[in-house]
């Protein structure tokens, strides 16, 4: 079973005020809140818009100066593989964002370990470079499933983007570390890992990593919020999806909750995003444990 390293080791980037940028590349019916409301016998027979935004994100990239860390669906990657192609000639990492974006917390070892390596080998084939980094879908690599840590290990993954350190039903780890440690392993390895930014704030841990929290906040908050991890010397792991730039999307039926959640203010989320882009330098995981280049423009 797997546990957080008490050692005084830690990964590269630990340390260095770095804002990195990723993205998990899904389409809009792939979402875990929509679970119950589409199957995933009907993704074929919607229509798919994960490569429009996408490359809408990638224009965003480029003008912003981003190099980032794209973790990608293996449905997406086998579907449109010119687009992961594109991803990685643009000068972005490619990792994994598993196959069927199924939270880890309803499945078993086995099917886990079946989808990431269909996810891993499906990225690898299409974009010619070894993956890396995973992200588990809705952030569910939580304590309750300890044995995943172990299984994307020896399936050759070396580091993991997915324990939010939050409390929040779902997902999260409320007693997590904020900055990046590693997880030691059953088998006497370490898995390390990279956990989005969370603002402490007032005896609150104040999520600005991105997403629907991005959505959701003022915008000045989230910019104050990476600023104190930033300033912390600390990675500040941001994150988005592309069908939060899609006002266009299809609307599903969905209670109110959902319905704020998903939808609310997706409108301007590309204007937000460029204004946040174009105050740091973002980069990828990749090339912030390679040179630990980025900063403020």
């Amino acid at each position: 079973m797997a546990m957080i390293s008490g050692t005084s080791v830690r990964p590269e980037g630990y340390g260095r005020a770095v804002p990195v940028f990723t993205v998990d590349v899904e389409d809009w019916f792939q979402v875990s809140a929509f679970d119950g409301h589409v199957s995933r016998d009907q993704w074929e027979a919607l229509p798919s818009r994960v490569e429009r935004n996408t490359d809408r994100l990638l224009q965003v990239c480029a003008d912003t100066g981003t190099r980032g860390t794209f973790f990608t669906l293996g449905w997406v990657a086998e579907r449109f593989p010119s687009l992961v192609q594109r991803i990685v000639g643009q000068g972005h990492e490619i990792a994994s964002h598993g196959y069927w974006h199924q939270r880890i917390t309803t499945i078993s070892e086995v099917q886990f370990r079946e989808d990431i390596r269909r996810a891993k080998g499906t990225l690898e084939d299409t974009a010619g470079v070894v993956v890396n980094g995973y992200r588990a879908p809705s952030f569910s690599l939580t304590d309750a499933v300890p044995w995943a840590l172990d299984v994307l290990y020896s399936e050759g993954h070396r580091y993991d983007s997915s324990r939010f350190p939050i409390a929040r039903p779902g997902y999260g780890t409320a007693v997590g570390e904020r900055t990046p440690h590693f997880l030691r392993l059953s088998s006497g390895e370490s898995l390390a890992e990279y956990p989005p930014a969370v603002w402490p704030l007032l005896g609150m841990q104040i999520p600005v990593a991105g997403g629907g929290w991005f959505r959701q906040f003022p915008e000045r908050l989230i910019h104050m919020g990476l600023s104190a991890v930033l300033e912390g010397c600390q990675p500040a792991v941001f994150y988005i999806h592309p069908w939060e730039i899609d006002v266009e999307q299809p609307r599903i039926p969905v209670g109110l909750t959902t319905r704020i959640r998903h939808y609310r203010n997706l409108r301007v989320t590309e204007q937000r995003l460029r204004s946040l882009l174009s105050r740091w330098r973002f980069t990828s995981f990749a090339d912030m444990m390679t040179t630990g280049v980025a900063g403020q423009t």
